[in-house]
């Protein structure tokens, strides 16, 4: 008799996950699951259902090769029915174990689902911590309690103490300042040279999933070849590898420069390696760490590096179980307008959305700074509805689970939640992107024009976005100088730039 089924989720291929340590290779079995539900609650990727199906097949047969009994059902079994409830009901008739062992689920969703299942199969369900995450759900809590905002820096420092990353024998950071993100601000210059990520063959394995996903899910978003990610533990540590060695020491200066193209940068493109569970975060940051402390690279391109993943990715995911599930319903400005069809198709005259949607779309991958302040910036001045834009983002790229991404959009990028995240939207003209990209030289439109049929549309829209909103915005302090620039325009170049706003909306929509 079966003593523990020890359900592994698609995210959690990770060999020391607590139910594997405490687990007993003798009596216990491993449960794995391809279910349609999964696939298409949001239509994903097709790059992304191949990545996480293939390397959940690889984490399978390695555990099997470590001597666990594995029960895998892949997609295309003929008994599978598509969904955790009936799936999980089908393996307990098999094996009748004991207890369901698992590791708590990263997304809402799932956690309620997995809480019905001890009276709905009448059995006890243990649900034990995620340890790859720094900050415990009580932690993040205890921190939150009492704040009226819950900026990330502040919490930032607290893993910063917590993990002594960067810290000085002093208990002090390392440069004597917590965050160079200063310096982290150049602009794209000259001739450079970027190096390429790893990019893997498809083994027989991978080309099956990607002949399964091509004839199952053909009504999908994006290219499904050529694939090149890697699917293993292994190959993500090469990723890694190759990051650390020809893109970390130019990380920082560049981290939020853009080129048509130049896809990749100085970036990891390893976001979604970590996300699935094929590289611990705190590994990675601690050898960021350890490259800066032997002087291979600047404390700018490892503490921006660190930040992204102690920073951001841990508070991110505190806020989202923090405020589930009502967060998903946030929409502060009250946005309504429905997600263009470019987003899906990238078939539009503006330089750097053609750009940053054809590459989302071919390679399920964009940098921080394409979404934020490309498809991010432009849906956000727009008015669209932010439970839309945060669906696309859920849907196009590799790394995306709703618990990284749902703050992330609503919070960070649209200002969906009124200011728990972000101390201001982040809203801008063509400016920024002409000063961070080489896009507005290749535009139709002139980023320099402010408003007529020529003007860059962020130009206009930024402004008709700002005076929408502005009995929302009036009090903010970091906007005064902004309204008060615009109360200084005359009426005609006001009227010029709502009426250029107003016809561009009427135009796409």
């Amino acid at each position: 008799m079966t003593k523990s089924l020890i359900l592994i989720l698609g995210d959690q291929l990770t060999r020391n996950l607590k139910p594997l340590d405490l687990g007993d290779k003798s009596s216990d079995v491993v449960l794995m699951l391809e279910v349609q539900e999964e696939a298409t609650y949001v239509k994903h990727h097709k790059k992304k259902i191949v990545f996480l199906f293939s390397a959940m097949r690889h984490f399978a047969k390695a555990l099997e090769n470590e001597g666990w009994d594995v029960d895998y059902v892949a997609l295309d079994d003929q008994e599978n029915l598509g969904n955790f409830n009936d799936e999980v009901r089908r393996a307990l008739d098999r094996h009748t174990p004991e207890r369901l062992v698992m590791t708590e689920p990263g997304e809402f969703r799932v956690r309620e689902m997995i809480n019905s299942w001890p009276d709905a199969f009448g059995i006890p369900v243990d649900i034990m911590a995620d340890h790859r995450f720094i900050a415990s759900h009580d932690e993040f809590r205890g921190w939150a309690d009492g704040r009226k905002q819950l900026r990330m820096e502040y919490f930032y420092r607290l893993m910063r103490r917590k993990t002594g990353l960067l810290m000085n024998n002093e208990g002090e950071p390392e440069g004597g300042k917590w965050n160079f993100d200063s310096e982290n601000r150049k602009p794209p210059k000259g001739e450079m040279s970027f190096p390429t990520p790893l990019k893997v063959k498809p083994d027989a394995i991978t080309q099956e999933v990607i002949n399964l996903v091509g004839e199952r899910f053909s009504d999908h978003f994006g290219d499904l070849e050529p694939f090149w990610f890697g699917v293993t533990e292994a190959d993500a540590k090469k990723a890694f590898d190759v990051f650390i060695d020809a893109a970390l020491p130019k990380f920082g200066d560049y981290q939020d420069a853009m080129l048509e193209d130049q896809r990749f940068l100085y970036h990891a493109v390893i976001s979604h390696y970590i996300n699935a569970g094929l590289l611990n975060p705190l590994d990675v940051c601690q050898h960021i760490a350890d490259e800066y402390t032997a002087g291979r690279v600047p404390l700018n391109a490892a503490e921006g590096f660190i930040r992204q993943i102690i920073g951001w990715r841990e508070y991110v995911r505190g806020i989202y179980w923090l405020k589930m599930p009502g967060y998903l319903d946030q929409n502060f400005f009250g946005a309504s307008k429905s997600l263009p069809d470019f987003y899906w198709t990238a078939d539009t005259q503006m330089a750097c959305l053609r750009a940053a949607v054809t590459q989302t779309k071919e390679e399920a991958y964009a940098h921080h700074i394409q979404r934020l302040m490309i498809t991010g910036n432009f849906a956000l001045i727009m008015g669209v509805d932010p439970k839309q834009v945060h669906e696309w983002y859920l849907a196009v790229y590799a790394d995306a689970y709703e618990w990284v991404e749902l703050p992330n959009t609503l919070g960070m990028s649209q200002f969906a939640d009124g200011g728990l995240l972000g101390s201001k939207p982040y809203a801008s003209s063509g400016n920024y992107i002409n000063k961070m990209s080489n896009y507005c030289k290749n535009c139709r439109y002139d980023v320099k024009q402010k408003t007529g049929d020529d003007a860059c549309p962020f130009n206009p829209l930024y402004w008709d976005f700002m005076i929408r909103n502005r009995k929302k915005l009036n009090g903010n302090p970091r906007l005064g100088q902004i309204y008060r620039n615009w109360d200084r325009m005359d009426i005609v170049k006001q009227t010029a730039y709502l009426a250029t706003a107003k016809k561009f909306l009427d135009e796409i929509i």
